[in-house]
């Protein structure tokens, strides 16, 4: 969501006559798109505010806005820090680039939030979805982090986004021939330890023909391969007339589109309501990526009640293997949080069982930190031990290399499809590379990393490569 977010302020500021500086030096104005999932993201923001703070001692004039959700969640108390000019929340992004000339011009600090994100108007939607598909088409945008600061320069040759890039160093951070496209925003689910409710609103879902129109622009422009993007894109309904629009129809309608190769999603909550549904066009398509992420977040039936996550840990191994029946070969991904308040060793011990059963080709897993007004912080103590939620989260750790080495192992002598996304961020010492052959990266369509020799040229091309050895999280194969 947030590579998203940067993706079309770039643009739009890039429109209204700004430009990208080659350091925070010779920039007018410094910007932070922020994440409040995990306490960790704020407190890297406050350490790059700390910096700029510095920095603004010899540049004085220099404007630094800070938006996003840590911005909605904050508000006035971070405009209160003495590096910050502009606090902004997602919900007025619209109208970063008039904030900022404005601020540039009269040197005052400006909040914009939104007081109730909870009761967000049509207006506000509509002004979002036109911001949306006016500036969408430079999604292929893909910065990793999004707590690393921008820097721009107005009315002069440059402006420069300094954001923590993926897996290559091309372009301006751009993933070739890859993009992203907004189905929703918003989510209605409340659980227990999440703040994105409360900063990104109620889930508001995208009319499907501005969607599939967006997708037919980037395939206009040389796209191959469109993630669409929901905090639950799974219960994507948009209804017209008497015609109920889910997912699988988004799916579908983006699957006759010619240019169009692979479409992915992300992400989904575990949900009986359209997910055979979605099965289906992903088992009938050969454009629709046989890739699946689905968060159980915890295998305890107890730790998912107190969530207020709405499935068991059986109802949940229920949907892998309908998945895995439906479409032989799909791959799935999980999280996990370790150390919610309440959680026991046996608690823990029932994750640990889930994780075997389902066997994720890799899992986002996390220690739990409490986000302040969410409902586990205000009603539930933080019980789990610091120690004990690092012996835990290196034990499922653990589990799940296990897991991911093992299927990673089936790929060794294998031939695999990539979609090449350029030079490999890290040299891998067990391939030799030349300024003519580099090592690329490319991920296949079950999201398995691949490293391979090849040339520069294949960047955004799809390519067949042969496995000769894996790890883990990593593929390591020949061009053929």
């Amino acid at each position: 969501m947030n590579k998203l977010d940067t993706a079309l302020v770039n643009s739009a500021l890039k429109e209204a006559g700004f430009s990208l500086t080659a350091s925070v030096k010779d920039a007018d104005a410094v910007l932070i798109n922020t994440c409040s999932v995990r306490e960790h993201a704020e407190q890297r923001v406050f350490s790059h505010l700390g910096h700029l703070k510095h920095i603004k001692k010899s540049r004085p004039d220099m404007v630094v806005g800070v938006i996003g959700c840590m911005a909605q969640r904050l508000g006035d108390k971070l405009l209160e820090h003495d590096a910050v000019n502009i606090v902004c929340g997602p919900t007025q992004i619209p109208q970063i680039a008039d904030i900022l000339k404005e601020t540039l011009e009269k040197k005052q600090k400006r909040l914009a939030i939104t007081e109730k994100i909870r009761e967000t108007t049509e207006t506000q939607n509509q002004v979002l979805e036109e911001f949306e598909s006016a500036y969408g088409i430079e999604s292929s945008t893909n910065f990793h982090s999004s707590t690393t600061p921008s820097q721009c320069q107005r009315d002069k040759t440059r402006y420069h986004h300094k954001l923590r890039q993926s897996s290559l160093k091309i372009g301006a951070g751009k993933i070739p021939s890859q993009a992203f496209v907004r189905a929703m925003r918003g989510c209605n689910n409340f659980c227990a330890y999440c703040i994105v409710p409360y900063v990104r609103g109620p889930e508001v879902c995208r009319p499907p023909e501005a969607i599939i129109e967006q997708i037919k622009k980037l395939a206009s422009q040389g796209v191959k391969q469109v993630t669409l993007l929901g905090q639950t894109v799974n219960s994507y309904k948009y209804k017209i007339g008497n015609r109920t629009w889910s997912l699988a129809d988004l799916l579908d309608a983006a699957s006759d589109i010619d240019a169009i190769e692979w479409l992915k999603f992300v992400t989904s909550y575990p949900s009986e309501e359209f997910f055979d549904e979605i099965l289906q066009v992903m088992a009938d398509s050969p454009k629709v990526c046989n890739y699946l992420h689905l968060p159980a977040q915890s295998g305890s039936d107890k730790i998912l009640r107190a969530m207020n996550r709405h499935y068991s840990a059986a109802s949940y191994l229920e949907l892998l293997d309908r998945a895995r029946a439906a479409v032989p070969g799909i791959a799935v991904a999980g999280d996990f949080i370790v150390g919610f308040p309440g959680e026991t060793e046996d608690d823990f011990n029932d994750t640990v069982e889930l994780a075997k059963k389902a066997r994720y080709k890799n899992a986002f897993i996390f220690k739990y930190s409490p986000r302040p007004g969410t409902i586990a912080d205000k009603r539930l103590q933080d019980t789990v031990p610091a120690e004990v939620k690092q012996k835990r989260i290196a034990e499922l750790l653990d589990v799940q290399e296990k897991i991911s080495d093992q299927l990673s192992r089936d790929f060794l002598d294998k031939e695999v499809k990539v979609l090449v996304e350029g030079l490999s961020k890290k040299s891998h010492r067990n391939i030799a590379g030349s300024s003519d052959n580099p090592q690329l990266v490319g991920r296949t369509e079950t999201d398995y990393i691949v490293v391979f020799n090849g040339p520069m040229s294949l960047a955004g091309q799809f390519a067949k490569v042969k496995i000769i050895k894996t790890s883990p999280l990593t593929l390591f194969g020949e061009l053929i």
